[in-house]
């Protein structure tokens, strides 16, 4: 059953206009990776809803803060040329990070993301992106066993936003059920 943009705006109330916009690339995105059944869906608009600024944010804000700065020369990400870190900064609604996950994210969705990263930050890529994410990580499978902590940990490597994305996970559940 795909989402309305009703119940994405329930869960999402700060999204505004953009739930219009990216309920169908989310529905879209959804289906073709499997995030299908409720446990499956609450947990991946939690999660995109967070990391997104509930649908505001496709391209990671840049300062450079501290963070950042660490992306540059990371191999784990396969940031190998000065100005990557920058370049392969976070976008889509789970925010892809590093050459290397762009060259994977891009393979996978027929993407030339190295030479245009900037198409994740359209909704149909976004959304694509995400949900492609979602798939690689193994996330359906701990969605369907309720193990939100870890789906967390594998999406941001912590428990960041923990209680913001504990909130969207429980409104999602009362909205989707």
């Amino acid at each position: 059953m795909p989402i309305t943009e009703q119940q994405l705006l329930q869960i999402l109330p700060n999204a505004g206009r953009n739930a219009g916009v990216f309920v169908p690339a989310l529905n879209t995105a959804m289906n073709r990776y499997g995030i299908v059944g409720t446990a499956r869906v609450a947990a991946f608009i939690a999660q995109v809803g967070h990391e997104s600024g509930q649908l505001r944010w496709v391209r990671e804000i840049w300062g450079p803060t501290v963070q950042q700065l660490t992306y540059e020369g990371r191999a784990d990400l396969g940031n190998a040329f000065k100005g990557d870190g920058s370049k392969y900064r976070g976008r889509g609604l789970i925010q892809i990070t590093g050459r290397a996950n762009y060259t994977q994210c891009g393979e996978a969705l027929g993407l030339d993301l190295i030479d245009k990263p900037e198409l994740l930050e359209l909704p149909q890529h976004a959304a694509m992106s995400a949900a492609w994410f979602w798939k690689q990580k193994g996330l359906n499978d701990l969605a369907d066993r309720d193990q939100f902590l870890t789906i967390t940990r594998r999406i941001n490597g912590g428990l960041n936003g923990i209680d913001d994305r504990l909130e969207l996970w429980k409104k999602a559940q009362a909205v989707l059920a």
